[in-house]
């Protein structure tokens, strides 16, 4: 990235941090700012999930490895990351009608990872997401074996975790990332 793209990417990620302190009480920007100059790769990723609108914001910090969490934190699921099935294996397998990609391959190349149920549901506590869209979730590798993948959703005030069929898509399901940093 330019020095122009970062510096305006650092302002994006400033003003929502500002805008939302709720998502991460007792976190100073100051430092989240001087993490993110130092590791050029982690800014990468930050512009891959702003350019899919997934709005990307501090949702954590754990003390014991002094890591900063981002997780994509619009709305609804990333416009820019939607009617994908769930991995490569599930794509190869589609016959007809193949969506552009799997969920598992783009986030792997944007550099962040799938939330987990756990990650999803404490997501869930920082505001209403997914009420009109799902996102698919890190899978268990037994569940995932037998040809299913779980998404998430928020409707009737609370969170619902279902599963599907690997190979299926939806214009309204798409992934939510989350970086460690």
């Amino acid at each position: 990235m330019k020095k122009q793209e970062q510096d305006s990417l650092i302002q994006t990620l400033k003003k929502r941090f500002e805008d939302h302190l709720n998502r991460h009480p007792d976190i100073p920007w100051a430092d989240v700012q001087a993490r993110l100059e130092n590791q050029p790769g982690a800014l990468k990723s930050l512009q891959a999930m702003e350019a899919t609108g997934g709005e990307p914001d501090v949702i954590g910090h754990e003390p014991k490895t002094d890591v900063i969490t981002f997780c994509d934190c619009a709305k609804e699921s990333p416009t820019g990351r939607r009617s994908l099935c769930y991995d490569r294996a599930a794509l190869d397998a589609r016959k007809e009608n193949k969506p552009k990609g799997s969920a598992m391959e783009m986030a792997e190349e944007m550099g962040i990872s799938l939330l987990t149920e756990d990650q999803y549901r404490a997501l869930q506590t920082l505001g209403e997401f997914d009420a009109k869209t799902s996102t698919w979730l890190a899978t268990p590798s037994e569940l995932r074996a037998l040809g299913g993948a779980l998404f998430g959703d928020y409707r009737y005030e609370r969170v619902f975790i279902y599963h599907n069929g690997v190979q299926s898509y939806y214009a309204a399901r798409g992934f939510r990332g989350l970086l460690r940093v």
